[in-house]
């Protein structure tokens, strides 16, 4: 007998992929490459829930660098995981409510330590 308490969001959180990538993960200057079935993005975090992306869609409409918030990560429906940046087999979607083909791989760049001479 399981004794366990049952909770949809236990669900949700058990059927992410492994291989994922929070907005809570990320700093200033950060970049994020997205690639797609059909696109490769680059995002740059710019603070505030706000990013620069290059590519993909935004670059097809010629309006590449765009800033602009990410709504999140979905499974293709119209449930959405509000925190997650990127992550392997589910669909990125923008502000504008543009939706990404599947995502293929995300690599995340971390912003380098910068000196500058006295």
């Amino acid at each position: 007998m399981n004794t366990g308490i049952y909770t949809m969001q236990g669900d949700i959180e058990r059927a992410l992929p492994r291989e994922l990538l929070r907005k809570c993960d990320l700093a200033f200057g950060d970049v994020v490459i997205v690639r797609t079935k059909n696109s490769i993005y680059s995002i740059t975090v710019l603070g505030d829930d706000l990013y620069l992306v290059f590519g993909g869609w935004f670059d097809r409409k010629g309006i590449s660098p765009r800033t602009t918030k990410i709504n999140g990560c979905t499974w293709g429906g119209s449930a959405i995981k509000q925190d997650i940046v990127a992550a392997r087999g589910l669909f990125l979607e923008f502000e504008n409510h543009v939706l990404t083909t599947r995502i293929q791989d995300f690599r995340l760049i971390r912003r380098a330590a910068q000196r500058y001479p006295n």
